[in-house]
């Protein structure tokens, strides 16, 4: 027999199911909002993921690993010299070095690894998993991290191409009008083109907080098992003070993933997803029950009331940087957005791959 009380329970537990499109599915403890069952493979990144998104959704609808999945995604973007913001061809630091950061999360062993400051590998996201599969540790950065990486086979290179050495000389020289360096206008000569055509002089102004160029990529995935993995890999803020390390190797910052919740990478100013746990409160949130879109966002509100210095703030009172969210959940539900309008991330789901736009907390003006 069954009594009142454990009727009342079984009746809320189908009851919440229901509400949320479960069926006769059970609800995770916690985590109405998501569950255990068969889902469309679905991968989202940054705008700059098109190819990783497409990449990891072949992978894992071929039965590969979700985690080898995703860095082969974002290997193309580490490896392609015309990305200045990840890996090979990356912006350098203060003192023309490229350091590159990345951390990697493995949904089903609940693994994790990373590495920061790490020079002369294109690949950072490779050691990252390295760290994770080979050693007791999470996180290795700096010279430690290169010689680790040297011994588990990368080789190393030259991380830094023409195209980015000469926007670091233009942006040396601009940095101060009483130094001995010259502008190319100020010499009154003109630096050759690239092969391609391009001049040298790419704006200083073309970056995603309207300040100095930055940029990251993330990927995220699950399977149809429902299995989850992501990684986030950059080469930082450009010109750098050397040994700066932004959000992106940082476990809960630039990414996060519980594999009976969901997954979430962030791209933008690093200092402020780290002051606010940024991935990490995402999935939290959509523990809690919210979608992927309304977790970004309301982890993206908690940087606004965070941001307090007048030096980060515009005439509004406003961030005057950005921050973008990109999510999953254990559903396959996905999600993305940026404190400011006009941003776009990288989808591949039932077979298309596209951009769509982010979700934001505020029109962008000028």
């Amino acid at each position: 027999m069954t009594s009142r009380r454990d009727f009342l329970k079984t009746s809320a537990g189908v009851g919440v199911g229901a509400a949320v499109g479960l069926g006769s599915a059970e609800p995770l403890r916690g985590a109405p909002a998501v569950r255990r069952s068969v889902v469309s493979p679905v991968a989202v990144a940054s705008g700059n993921g098109l190819e990783a998104v497409a990449t990891a959704v072949r992978n894992v609808s071929e039965g590969g690993d979700t985690l080898d999945a995703v860095v082969q995604g974002v290997n193309i973007v580490e490896r392609d010299p015309g990305d200045s913001s990840v890996g090979f061809g990356g912006l350098p630091n203060l003192d023309g070095v490229v350091q590159l950061d990345s951390s990697v999360m493995h949904g089903p062993s609940r693994g994790a690894g990373a590495v920061a400051c790490l020079e002369g590998i294109k690949t950072p996201s490779r050691v990252a998993v390295d760290v994770m599969r080979y050693t007791d540790h999470v996180l290795l950065v700096g010279e430690g991290a290169q010689r680790f990486a040297v011994s588990m086979g990368h080789q190393l290179e030259d991380l830094l191409t023409e195209r980015s050495r000469r926007r670091w000389i233009e942006w040396r020289a601009r940095m101060s009008s009483s130094d001995d360096y010259l502008t190319p206008e100020e010499s009154g000569l003109r630096a050759p083109p690239f092969e391609d055509g391009d001049d040298y002089g790419l704006s200083l102004l073309d970056s995603h907080d309207g300040v100095r160029p930055l940029g990251t990529i993330n990927c995220n995935v699950i399977n149809a098992d429902g299995d989850l993995s992501g990684v986030t890999t950059t080469s930082g803020l450009s010109y750098k003070i050397p040994g700066r390390v932004g959000d992106s190797p940082i476990v809960g910052a630039g990414l996060y993933v519980d594999n009976d919740v969901g997954a979430c990478g962030s791209t933008g100013r690093g200092e402020a997803v780290i002051k606010t746990c940024g991935s990490h409160s995402v999935v939290e949130l959509m523990r809690g029950g919210m979608s992927p879109t309304d977790a970004c966002l309301e982890a993206l509100r908690r940087i606004v009331t965070f941001t307090t210095e007048d030096r980060l703030r515009n005439a509004e009172g406003r961030p005057s940087f950005n921050v973008n969210y990109y999510a999953i959940n254990k559903n396959g539900e996905y999600g993305g957005a940026a404190i400011y309008s006009g941003g776009r991330y990288a989808v591949c789901s039932d077979g298309e791959t596209r951009h769509d736009d982010l979700a934001y907390l505020f029109e962008r003006r000028g």
